[in-house]
């Protein structure tokens, strides 16, 4: 079977420094690949969607006191797209997954006095107040620890975070440029690749602001960060002491929890890390040490389990909190409370 060589790409190039960080290219064998169960980037409460039915099933939602029309999903979705074609002209960019959640309903006037059970589907509306999408671009990818990632683009859309009963405003978005983890969808997002409070009032600042976050945008320093986090390992002592200590954290004193450093994740996650730890076929590590690559994986694939709004956030505190306990093996003390 014929073997391909992984080389860097254009957008790799244009990173600065890119040969300082990232390991040797490495050669990989084709393999006949097994149909497996579909892994998606978020699962919990959300439902799968395509651009078109957003586009002509969904109605546009408006700020009540003025009448003024929101940014919809599908544009805010197509702004992303055109950046990042824009950007990183010449790759191969993927169509977007794109799920949703907690579903709005509404009717045409025409139908107000009609009772439920004789509603005929002309006679609803709907839009989706929490929508995620994310599209890769494969043509920039890297192996770490035995894992092809590559690179991808997403954001998130939730008009819980906006007030729709007043006049029109700056709107809310989340947007990310990172790595997905092709063994099992997770998402890996680093500090520079994230804006988690984007406000504009249009597509075209929308537009400016993405290609703003892809220009500073290091790819090279984030396969780095991730690579060395295969380097470390935690003895079954220390993750049952780390799990421990992620129950404690929630009823830490006030005063006391804000000298620690932020944790996002539930209990219930914590729960599925403890579970993953002992069955999870790729990152499982029951009755051996745990490399720090697989123990971030374990927090990225619990954070499936987290609602669209909060998803990103998250994720982005998986990054910190495994880079954090990382350092803390190698004596930095802002993690440690995490290992003591």
């Amino acid at each position: 079977m014929e073997n391909l060589i992984l080389l860097p790409s254009l957008a790799q190039r244009k990173a600065n420094g890119f040969h300082r960080f990232v390991e040797d290219a490495t050669v990989i064998s084709e393999e006949t690949t097994k149909a497996k169960k579909v892994s998606h980037f978020i699962e919990a409460n959300t439902m799968e969607i395509d651009l078109q039915s957003l586009k002509n099933d969904c109605v546009v939602p408006v700020f009540s006191k003025d009448n003024e029309l929101t940014i919809s999903h599908n544009a805010f979705i197509e702004s992303v797209w055109d950046a990042a074609q824009n950007f990183f002209s010449g790759e191969q960019i993927d169509k977007p997954e794109i799920r949703v959640s907690h579903i709005i309903k509404g009717r045409i006037p025409e139908a107000i006095h009609k009772p439920t059970n004789q509603l005929l589907e002309s006679d609803k509306t709907q839009y989706f107040e929490r929508m995620m999408f994310c599209f890769e671009i494969p043509t920039i990818y890297e192996n770490v620890e035995g894992n092809k990632l590559t690179l991808s683009v997403g954001g998130v859309r939730a008009y819980n975070h906006m007030n729709l009963y007043s006049r029109k405003t700056v709107e809310k978005f989340k947007v990310f440029i990172g790595f997905k983890n092709l063994v099992c969808c997770n998402l890996c997002v680093s500090t520079d690749g994230y804006l988690s409070n984007l406000e504009v009032s249009n597509t075209s600042d929308l537009f400016c602001s993405v290609l703003e976050m892809f220009k500073f945008y290091n790819p090279a320093k984030h396969i780095h960060l991730m690579q060395t986090l295969g380097n470390a390992y935690l003895t079954e002592h220390q993750f049952a002491e780390i799990l421990g200590k992620m129950r404690l954290y929630q009823c830490l004193p006030p005063h006391y929890q804000k000298s620690v450093p932020k944790l996002l994740i539930t209990d219930t996650q914590i729960n599925s890390v403890a579970k993953a730890y002992m069955q999870d076929e790729n990152f499982g590590s029951f009755g051996n040490d745990l490399s720090m690559w697989k123990f971030y994986n374990l927090l990225t694939g619990a954070n499936k389990s987290s609602y669209i709004d909060s998803f990103l956030d998250r994720a982005y505190n998986a990054t910190e909190i495994a880079t954090g306990i990382n350092a803390a093996l190698y004596g930095d003390e802002r993690y440690k409370w995490f290992i003591d």
